[in-house]
């Protein structure tokens, strides 16, 4: 049965180490943070054509489309349209609906958005409907194949509706992050395994380059097709397939790209193993290396994002790494126990994933 009134909060996510290797079958470390986006949905009368009427009020811009529209638009519409779209595509019924965003995750700023905008749509519009799938969803044990399919749909929208060629990354830190606890990711296999992040006194922070980036409008699409052609060069499926000792053959730059990945990998192992034996210097050492090879072999780095992380590291991080897709977006700083991060600098915990509010 359909209801009135339904809500829904997707969180943004912090990815501590593990970047650009979810697109490359590799591993990555991410956690939800409290920081989202609420999307509020009111059943609208029953009307012919219905309608979907979207105010993003952060904005103060509105947009209204009819359902059965899939013409393409721009900027946070795209998300909405292509959430609704997508939606329709699998199967879910929808109906004419009033929808309210609001949003605490600031964008462009590399803590994903976009993805806390895609999943919140999407939660909301399945509450409202009050279907049976929606029952299942709301539940706070809600199956891993039921998450599952909410990140591929909603990486859908970024890849087709909005024009970026993301992984699952984001989705799925959106949708199975905890409190307390990091979730490391298989992108090979989708096996999700929680993993503690007792920090203690440790704290991690994030500091905004001020240079915002956008998945679609930056390099990290050609970074996209330079792993699939070093893939088809080696004759793998994914470069986290490939041997170390195979890449010599491969032309600069991709030899470079699927260094970092490989790399990459295993940074991120060496990072589960050191968050467990509670040795947190060792995991600053690992975003500094991390950052290095994101920066000198996936060139992904910019002026603005390197004089931020000097910065960190100045005022005495242990490690300090881009985040996002690179181009701009943030900087993550881990800071031991009686050290001040610089002013402005936000700190994040891990905290729940992506759920349906009371109304």
């Amino acid at each position: 049965m359909r209801r009135e009134r339904s809500a829904a909060f997707a969180p943004g996510r912090v990815n501590l180490i593990g970047e650009h290797t979810d697109y490359n079958g590799g591993l990555a470390l991410p956690f939800a943070i409290a920081q989202g986006v609420t999307v509020r949905a009111r059943a609208l009368a029953a009307q012919e054509p219905a309608r979907i009427e979207a105010h993003a009020v952060d904005l103060g811009e509105r947009d209204v489309f009819l359902l059965s529209d899939s013409s393409p638009a721009s900027g946070w519409r795209a998300f909405v349209r292509g959430t609704v779209g997508e939606l329709l595509r699998s199967g879910q019924p929808l109906a004419g609906a009033a929808l309210e965003i609001h949003g605490e995750v600031p964008r462009g700023a590399g803590l994903s958005s976009s993805a806390a905008l895609s999943v919140a749509l999407c939660l909301a519009l399945i509450e409202l409907a009050g279907t049976e799938q929606r029952s299942e969803l709301e539940q706070a044990g809600a199956s891993e194949t039921d998450r599952l399919a909410i990140a591929r749909l909603c990486s859908r929208v970024e890849n087709d509706w909005v024009g970026a060629h993301t992984g699952l990354l984001d989705q799925l830190a959106c949708l199975f992050g905890a409190p307390d606890q990091a979730v490391c990711i298989d992108f090979a296999t989708l096996e999700i395994e929680p993993v503690p992040l007792s920090l203690g006194r440790w704290r991690l922070f994030v500091l905004d380059s001020k240079e915002a980036h956008t998945h679609a409008g930056s390099g990290y699409n050609e970074r996209r097709a330079e792993c699939a052609r070093a893939c088809e060069l080696l004759g793998v499926g994914s470069l986290s397939e490939a041997d170390v000792g195979d890449l010599g053959g491969l032309p600069e730059p991709l030899r470079l790209r699927a260094r970092h990945v490989l790399g990459e990998n295993e940074r991120v192992r060496e990072a589960v193993a050191a968050l467990l034996a509670g040795e947190l210097a060792a995991l600053g050492a690992l975003l500094n290396a991390s950052h290095e090879s994101q920066r000198d072999l996936f060139e992904v780095s910019t002026p603005a994002i390197e004089a931020v992380v000097e910065r960190v590291r100045r005022a005495g991080a242990a490690g300090a790494r881009m985040i996002g897709g690179g181009f701009g977006g943030s900087v993550l700083g881990l800071f031991p126990p009686g050290v001040d991060p610089p002013p402005t600098a936000l700190e994040v915990h891990p905290s729940a994933g992506a759920h349906v509010l009371d109304g």
